[in-house]
């Protein structure tokens, strides 16, 4: 059994894919982005014990609820804090500043909890959700600023712990980020027709350092970021991780066919 790991930029149809995957891989574990995930952490808290007890102390009537979604990695605490429901926002933006992401670490320190999570990963036979590229790729261009030769080196190192432990990717490629974008702007809306999704991601790139110096106006910026993204991750592809890697038209695949490819590959 492998350990399949779904990417692609934002549109392309990366939790279809898992779930379609996941119910004809019934013996496949699925991790959805934002489960405790033995590989990723995003939208999960990276806490001291000292913090984790100070959270339980700030919101005691969600004790049982933080304490049945804590998983924790020797001295660290990782809750899947967006999967408990909180009628008080300000306990996400509590647990937020927890998060992995979003340049909260010095760019060594983040590269060395990565590593040391991916190399004492263990198991086979589970699909992944953004879980090497997405949160990792954004970081790196969004808040390191890093070149196209620094981020291949960075994922060189990081491909070696994780190389042999059964590892494929399923790579959805889209030409159409303009078309993608507007669909989601759409599909994520509420019941009135207000827009959650892009708003949302818009001021997240606006926020970021990178975002900061070349301000994210509209749907277009977006899309050249995406296309950008989806560039990087195709020469990572290319350069390092090389034929462990299945690179298929977003939405346009057979599932048939591309099981298979996993199974053999």
């Amino acid at each position: 059994m492998k350990n399949v790991y779904i990417e692609g930029i934002q549109g392309t149809g990366k939790t279809t894919l898992l779930r379609l995957l996941g119910q004809k891989l019934t013996d496949y574990h699925v991790y959805w982005e934002g489960d405790y995930c033995p590989v990723e952490l995003a939208w999960c808290t990276y806490m001291t014990k000292a913090e984790y007890q100070q959270a339980l102390k700030d919101f005691p009537d969600l004790t049982e609820e933080i304490k049945k979604r804590t998983t924790v990695e020797g001295d660290r605490y990782i809750i899947e804090y967006t999967r408990i429901l909180a009628e008080r926002r300000d306990f996400y933006e509590y647990m937020e500043r927890f998060e992995l992401y979003n340049g909260r670490k010095p760019l060594d320190e983040y590269k060395r909890i990565l590593l040391t999570r991916y190399t004492n990963f263990q198991g086979s036979g589970n699909i992944f959700e953004c879980s090497f590229f997405q949160n990792t790729m954004e970081e790196l261009l969004l808040y390191y600023d890093m070149t196209e030769q620094e981020i291949v080196a960075f994922y060189e190192e990081l491909f070696v712990a994780l190389k042999d432990k059964d590892f494929v990717m399923v790579y959805l490629q889209s030409d159409a980020i303009e078309e993608n974008i507007l669909q989601i702007k759409k599909e994520r809306s509420d019941g009135s027709g207000n827009e959650m999704w892009y708003p949302l991601m818009l001021r997240y790139l606006n926020e970021t350092p990178y975002g900061k110096k070349h301000p994210f106006e509209g749907v277009e910026d977006m899309a050249k970021h995406f296309r950008c993204r989806m560039e990087m991750e195709l020469k990572v592809i290319e350069k390092v991780i090389g034929d462990q890697a299945i690179v298929v038209p977003a939405k346009e695949y057979k599932l048939e066919k591309l099981i298979k490819q996993i199974c053999e590959n």
